[in-house]
């Protein structure tokens, strides 16, 4: 990802579903890295969903919105209290994950990818490697980790998806998505948190056959593999939703968004989104059969809108919000994000597309929400507490992140009033209750 660049007629193709199921991804391929998986079975039937519950990018419902009541509706004049911070992270991007009563992240030292996880309070209770990580462009972890019960699931910025005992990072497997799945390991690194539902994860290994993946989460078995467009990655998180009783998965690659049944592998849609670098990093954002996607360098956004059974899709509208990779939130019909070359602040009516009001008053970055505030962080390091209101983009109290180093880009936590903020090397956990 230029991880600085980085946050810088619908095609429905009900054809290609025989080069997406599990029958033909288990061929022998010819090319160099796509026949390693021929040599494994593939499973017979889907794996009965686990009890546990994984966490998720950008929160419990993988929206950029968290649970929090009572949050201070102003801060002190010089920002909120800071309870704890930690500040040698070494270099990444990830952002603090909150599952039971710890807090994780990842960082990197002189090549070597480390996994942090903290109590509540600060308190450090292991700092211990798991293998090389990202050392060449914006170095260091680009995704976040997922915690399912005993296990942690990763994705280094090489494209080694990972799982690691919790306790003591054993790795318990591990797969190289370029030498077998035919990935690559694309200009600024692979930048995905894998998601986890049930026994199911699902990766984006960018392959020309192993393009969408979804593996046991327990072995690493694959369960389907789909051939998407046959696209590289693209730096996105991808999301699964369900559409009038079907889960369906969403991912961008390298120049188109994709639909795939979450339960089959069948690709269902694509839908062309094209940019100067290939970089798509923010996950869409569903509700109600539309489904908004956008990404940065001018490119722009838009809504589609789902068929009944989820099958075909259709733009309803275009906008001009271009954000790098910000994320956006959908609040009450609005939405609420900020632009890349076109830079303000917007908000944005669901149903028409239509700009409701712009603001330059900070930089673009990443927005959160909880108890009706919106929680901006700028790629200048300033955090703003901003009501979330149609009507103007409401700045109430502004701060500066001076804690950290290197780029404002990870994206903020909310967990029972605490704002969790990761830059650079620091972790700061603001009191915001």
């Amino acid at each position: 990802m230029n991880l600085r660049f980085f946050f810088s007629i619908v095609t429905i193709s009900m054809f290609i579903f025989s080069s997406c199921n599990s029958q033909e991804a288990s061929k022998k391929q010819g090319s160099s890295g796509e026949g390693i998986y021929a040599k494994k079975e593939f499973l017979k039937e889907w794996p009965e969903e686990g009890s546990q519950k994984s966490t998720k990018w950008r929160g419990p419902s993988g929206e950029g919105l968290y649970v929090g009541k009572d949050l201070l509706k102003e801060w002190p004049e010089d920002g909120p209290e800071i309870l704890w911070s930690y500040e040698t992270l070494g270099k990444g991007h990830s952002s603090a994950v909150i599952s039971g009563d710890f807090i994780y992240t990842s960082g990197m030292t002189d090549g070597t990818g480390h996994l942090f996880k903290f109590d509540l309070e600060g308190n450090l209770i292991y700092n211990k490697s798991y293998g090389p990580e990202f050392n060449i462009s914006y170095q260091g972890p680009r995704g976040s980790p997922t915690i399912v019960g005993d296990k942690i699931y990763l994705v280094t910025g090489y494209g080694v998806l990972m799982c690691l005992k919790e306790a003591d990072l054993e790795t318990l497997w591990e797969i190289d998505m370029v030498n077998e799945f035919g990935g690559d390991t694309i200009r600024w690194g692979y930048c995905e948190t894998p998601v986890v539902e049930g026994d199911v994860v699902y990766a984006t290994p960018g392959g020309k056959k192993h393009n969408v993946v979804a593996l046991n989460r327990n072995d690493g078995s694959i369960i389907w593999s789909c051939e998407g467009k046959g696209e590289l990655s693209a730096y996105s998180t991808p999301l699964l939703f369900e559409h009038n009783g079907r889960k369906i998965l969403t991912t961008h690659t390298a120049s188109h968004l994709l639909g795939i049944d979450a339960k089959s592998g069948e690709l269902l849609w694509t839908h062309s989104q094209e940019n100067r670098w290939s970089v798509h990093a923010n996950t869409p954002v569903y509700r109600d059969g539309g489904l908004f996607y956008f990404s940065g360098y001018g490119q722009g956004s838009g809504k589609l809108l789902l068929s009944e059974d989820g099958s075909i899709v259709s733009r309803s509208w275009k906008n001009i919000l271009d954000s790098r990779m910000g994320g956006a939130v959908l609040i009450d019909g609005y939405l609420y994000g900020s632009g890349d070359k076109n830079r303000d602040w917007k908000c944005i009516d669901w149903e028409t597309g239509k700009d409701v009001y712009t603001s330059d008053t900070i930089a673009k970055g990443v927005v959160i929400y909880a108890d009706g505030m919106l929680f901006a962080y700028s790629d200048r390091g300033e955090l703003a507490l901003v009501n979330a209101t149609p009507e103007k983009f409401d700045i109430i109290s502004k701060t500066k992140v001076s804690k950290g180093s290197e780029q404002h880009w990870a994206h903020p936590v909310i967990h029972e009033g605490v704002l969790y903020l990761r830059h650079g090397k620091a972790m700061i956990a603001y009191k915001i209750n």
